[in-house]
């Protein structure tokens, strides 16, 4: 297998508003397996399931985790079928993104979550790679952040959650490794605190290893268009010089930016995502047309 994954990534001064920050950039990992996916697959780049023919997993038609799994299965040489609750007939007619960057990579779709199958000759990874396995990976990051950032000066890591593994894990893989002066922030950005702590419970009984929760003032829809996302993308972007992800980014500034005061060295995980950045495009451009971040 020829996959290599340009680790450790590098860790850039940045800042946004007024906040000095750290940028570790987990987007530069791979080109099409980058950011905490590639984090949550590690394990199974470097240990490849054995007796099995297939990958099947599920979530939405436009996930970055949809479009990984379906590089990943390629990459072992396994077929992958993925499921949707709902496909638009605009997308099955046109499909655009990673969806059809997934499906040129070979992903078999499939509609209803009720339809899905499982056997023993399939490999079944919970959406957005929500699976125990996941853990190997972080502990990998853990260890790269503990080599650049030392186990004296004080920070916090900052990171938005979909369904929380890589925040959860990697305050795990932190207290693990006894490097207590890294302290892991998170917002949820699928539903609120309550949703986003069943999702660590279900794989963490343990509380003292789920990381620290803020939330925005204003509740956000997951997938929703707004336009104040819309525009401190397009801020963050000018102002920083590097491509954030349209649908975790925008929210995971609201909340630094709303609590800024817990943030007095602040580390901010790039995780990747930006290939999706493409359908999400048109959607607020769609909606909104072509703004600045001035209007």
């Amino acid at each position: 297998m020829g996959l290599k994954l340009n680790t450790p990534t590098p860790l850039e001064k940045n800042s946004f508003r007024g906040i000095n920050f750290l940028l570790k950039r987990d987007d530069l990992i791979h080109k099409e397996l980058s950011g905490n996916k590639a984090r949550k697959a590690k394990y199974f780049l470097d240990n490849p399931p054995k007796n099995i023919n297939s990958i099947t997993s599920y979530g939405s038609i436009q996930s970055n985790a949809m479009f990984s799994l379906s590089y990943l299965a390629k990459e072992l040489g396994l077929k992958f079928y993925y499921y949707a609750n709902h496909i638009p007939s605009l997308l099955k007619d046109n499909p655009h993104g990673n969806l059809e960057l997934a499906l040129k990579n070979g992903m078999i779709l499939k509609e209803g979550y009720a339809n899905i199958k499982k056997d023993s000759s399939t490999l079944y990874i919970k959406e957005g790679v929500a699976v125990p396995e996941a853990y190997y990976g972080l502990k990998e990051l853990a260890l790269e952040l503990i080599e650049q950032l030392g186990t004296t000066k004080k920070y916090q890591i900052f990171l938005s959650s979909g369904t929380g593994a890589t925040a959860l894990f990697l305050t795990k893989a932190l207290k693990e490794l006894k490097a207590s002066n890294l302290k892991v922030f998170t917002t949820p950005c699928v539903g609120k605190k309550e949703y986003l702590l069943k999702q660590f419970k279900e794989l963490e009984e343990n509380s003292s290893f789920y990381p620290t929760i803020i939330d925005t003032k204003k509740r956000y829809h997951f997938g929703k268009l707004y336009r104040e996302f819309y525009q401190i993308w397009l801020e963050l972007q000018n102002e920083s010089k590097v491509e954030f992800e349209l649908l975790y980014d925008p929210k995971g500034w609201i909340s630094i930016l709303e609590n800024r005061e817990k943030f007095s060295n602040l580390v901010y995980i790039h995780q990747g995502g930006i290939i999706g950045n493409e359908s999400m495009l048109q959607r607020y451009r769609y909606k909104y047309g072509e703004l600045n971040e001035n209007n």
